[in-house]
């Protein structure tokens, strides 16, 4: 009788619930499952590229589709001239063996200059190049955040330029340092002046509008910058991270 009773009661909460509270439980479950999934995914996707080398990029499988292939040649971090690894630092964040994904000093001077600087890490810009696409979406920002700290904390510093200098555009259709050093002066990436670096990282972020190898006057004046810096982030320290 007992037993009864107490299925009985458990039918009447079961008729009692609304429809409504079965499918928003049901929703939350399946949101929250879907977040675990996707983090664990991204998890597992920094671990495996931490020490494999990613075959492509959607951003560069897309540019092989539109144009017939791209040009890129994978190389160690050994086989780059030092002077490209410091160029690019010193041209796109000087701060980087100092911050752990976000210059949060940039990101305060971009605000207080109303966005007119960029204010995006080498960290970010290796995150958005191998795992997500190009744009402006928030989506895309929000996971961009989400995975920077992820491979900051997972990945060396040395693995992070290196990868970037990898996968970074520096032409149509050309990818990489070593692709580029040979596209702009026939030359592979360990033998790369400091002029020659220099002015492959004065080219980034706008590839497609610049030329290394046939700088405008704005091209040699940044490269000149950029040449600078990377004296003086290796002077002061802050290359150590990178170079071995």
């Amino acid at each position: 009788m007992a037993r009864a009773a107490k299925k009985k009661s458990e039918n009447n909460r079961t008729r009692g619930r609304l429809p409504g509270v079965d499918l928003l439980l049901w929703l939350r479950f399946w949101f929250w499952r879907g977040i675990a999934i996707i983090f664990l995914l991204m998890v597992a996707l920094v671990i495996l590229f931490a020490s494999v080398n990613p075959p492509t990029t959607i951003y560069m499988f897309s540019e092989g589709r539109r144009l017939g292939g791209v040009a890129q040649t994978w190389v160690p971090l050994e086989e780059i001239a030092p002077a490209m690894a410091r160029s690019a630092v010193a041209a796109e964040d000087a701060n980087f063996c100092n911050h752990w994904g976000f210059d949060m000093a940039a990101i305060r001077l971009a605000i207080e200059e109303g966005g007119a600087r960029g204010a995006s890490t080498i960290s970010q810009q290796t995150v958005k190049n191998v795992y997500l696409w190009h744009g402006r979406l928030w989506t895309r920002k929000a996971l961009e955040a989400l995975m920077t700290p992820l491979v900051e904390a997972i990945w060396s510093k040395r693995r992070i330029i290196e990868v970037y200098l990898n996968v970074a555009e520096f032409d149509e259709g050309v990818f990489g340092v070593e692709a580029a050093a040979q596209h702009y002066f026939g030359v592979a990436a360990r033998d790369l002046s400091d002029t020659q670096a220099a002015r492959l990282a004065a080219i980034l972020p706008s590839p497609k509008t610049r030329s290394a190898s046939n700088p405008g006057s704005f091209v040699r004046k940044r490269a000149a910058q950029v040449r600078d810096g990377a004296a003086t982030i290796r002077a002061d320290g802050r290359a150590a991270c990178f170079e071995s």
